[in-house]
């Protein structure tokens, strides 16, 4: 079973069973799929040009495997129902790693750092902590749409194991995404001083229960110009500047960042680094047309939940739509966030993110429309004679 293609085999059955369901949504065409479409055209013609040809043909392979995947939860996700099976799909399997990681560090006491699965896009302990960041926004959602109050309990549970999971990653980048995160979780909720104070209790109680060597390595946020790792990321960002401004129009490619290329492009040729950054990575790969498409298609994502939100305020039968798009904006916005020191560019969750909000924005759109037209009273001939 450790060699066996699960993906693969998962991949094709869903292909082929798309092909031929009665039940397949049409594809939705606005904004954020019109820059998603350049998006990803523009990742194949950037592999053309790619400085490092065989590595940028793996890496497109992979990437370009995601994207069609991502095309499949446009297609087949068309309801309530099957959209909040997704989002139990994505919880229960990013989460499990949450609580196994929450429960790790309440019994070690946050002296060892905790890790994602192997040969994974979230095997790192900064990945890990990014990932589950932006799952405890749709454990709230379904929280908030639960009725069952054990189930409830234990969505609760699940985001605290996975709040403490993220602060033992020892994660800055986690720690600003989640600083920001909560924010805007408060602002976005529908009751927010009775959420208040539950949610200062439990970051305290979280912060508290660290050992010091977690706040050592928190302080040096600030000094990041004593820092080894925040000086090498700094390096990182400068070479992919550097290449963007060389190949302006197509950047370098994917994999770009590699020691022989950082000894043509790199401030200090030595401090070799991953591109730790979203954007970093993207201006360094994908030029600055590559960053705008990317940036754009987020933005887009952001823009089109705030209207569901805005469409839905004040509806009972839409609630569960705006708690949605609200819990999935403030998802994207810790990824935002956190993402500014991850190269996680191409980790397929946020993708899925976006694309349930573009279903989301159909599901409304479809409800508000059925629901202002008229409905059609079949005219009876009252004066007909019975033959």
């Amino acid at each position: 079973a450790s060699h066996f293609p699960f993906v693969m085999v998962t991949a094709l059955t869903t292909i082929v069973a798309t092909a031929f369901s009665k039940y397949r949504q049409p594809l939705p065409i606005n904004s954020v799929t019109f820059f998603w479409f350049l998006w990803v055209v523009w990742m194949c013609i950037t592999t053309l040009s790619a400085l490092n040809p065989l590595e940028a043909n793996v890496q497109w392979e992979r990437a370009i495997k995601i994207q069609i995947m991502i095309l499949f939860t446009l297609l087949l996700i068309g309801n309530r129902r099957q959209m909040e099976w997704l989002i139990w799909t994505v919880v229960v399997s990013i989460g499990f790693y949450g609580v196994k990681g929450g429960l790790f560090v309440l019994a070690t006491g946050g002296n060892y750092r905790v890790w994602g699965p192997k040969d994974s896009f979230i095997e790192g302990n900064n990945e890990l902590a990014l990932a589950l960041l932006i799952v405890i926004p749709l454990m709230r959602y379904l929280q908030l749409r639960e009725t069952r109050v054990w189930l409830r309990r234990c969505l609760g549970g699940a985001m605290a194991l996975s709040a403490f999971a993220v602060l033992g990653s020892y994660s800055r980048g986690a720690l600003l995404g989640g600083a920001a995160m909560v924010t805007l979780l408060w602002l976005r909720g529908r009751r927010k001083f009775a959420t208040l104070i539950p949610l200062v209790v439990v970051v305290a109680g979280a912060l508290v229960f660290m050992p010091s060597a977690w706040f050592a390595r928190m302080d040096t946020i600030g000094s990041y110009e004593q820092d080894g790792s925040a000086l090498g990321r700094i390096n990182a960002w400068n070479f992919a500047a550097r290449i963007a401004s060389d190949h302006p129009f197509v950047g370098g490619g994917f994999n770009v960042f590699t020691p022989d290329l950082f000894q043509r492009f790199a401030p200090n040729p030595k401090d070799f680094h991953d591109a730790h950054s979203i954007y970093f990575q993207v201006l360094g790969e994908h030029g600055y047309l590559g960053l705008t498409l990317y940036l754009a298609m987020a933005v887009s994502a952001m823009v089109m939940a705030s209207r569901v939100m805005r469409v839905a305020r004040g509806r009972e039968d839409l609630l569960w739509a705006r708690d949605l798009a609200a819990m999935l904006q403030v998802s994207l916005a810790g990824f935002a966030v956190g993402g500014a020191f991850l190269g996680l560019a191409y980790f397929d969750l946020p993708y899925h993110m976006m694309a349930m909000i573009v279903v989301l924005f159909a599901i409304v759109t479809r409800t508000v429309k059925a629901a202002t037209e008229p409905s059609v009273v079949p005219v009876v001939n009252t004066h007909a004679r019975a033959i």
